[in-house]
């Protein structure tokens, strides 16, 4: 990043965001949930058993091999026991969170990049029920000029 560009309004209220995000008490907890699950190796062996078995069941049916019926229920207790570590639920459910923060967050900026305006409930909403982003999401939307962009009809 460039000197010039660091000392941009734009970053300096980027950093202001990433300053508020970092304090939020629901950003801290799931950042804690995170960092137990890491630090708990059980949890982490029986995370990547469950995953690396998924792996093996879509990769053979996807070669078109018959999954047999103890080969599944196999895979559905390891997970069922995965899901019953608090541990390892609790990461899931912040792993899940946290992305759909980063989404929101990305979603906003970029229908703003796009709009050239800080976009409403009903630009989110129209965008989400749409499938994608201002325009359908394949971007070159906003002209800038505030309501004149592809989304204001």
């Amino acid at each position: 990043m460039s000197a010039l560009a660091e000392k941009t309004s734009i970053i300096s209220k980027t950093k202001e965001l990433c300053a508020a995000i970092a304090e939020d008490e629901q950003f801290i907890k799931l950042q804690a949930d995170v960092e137990r699950f890491l630090s708990d190796d059980s949890a982490k062996l029986q995370y990547q058993s469950v995953h690396e078995k998924g792996e093996e069941l879509h990769h053979k049916q996807g070669a078109g091999v018959e999954l047999g019926a103890a080969e599944i229920k196999s895979f559905e207790d390891t997970r069922d026991a995965l899901f019953d570590n608090k541990v390892a639920a609790d990461f899931m459910d912040a792993q899940r969170t946290l992305e759909s923060i980063q989404k929101d967050i990305g979603k906003y900026v970029s229908m703003t990049l796009e709009l050239g305006r800080v976009p409403t409930d009903e630009d989110i909403e129209e965008a989400q029920n749409s499938g994608g982003g201002c325009c359908g999401g394949s971007g070159g939307g906003g002209s800038g000029g505030g309501d004149s962009g592809c989304c204001s009809n």
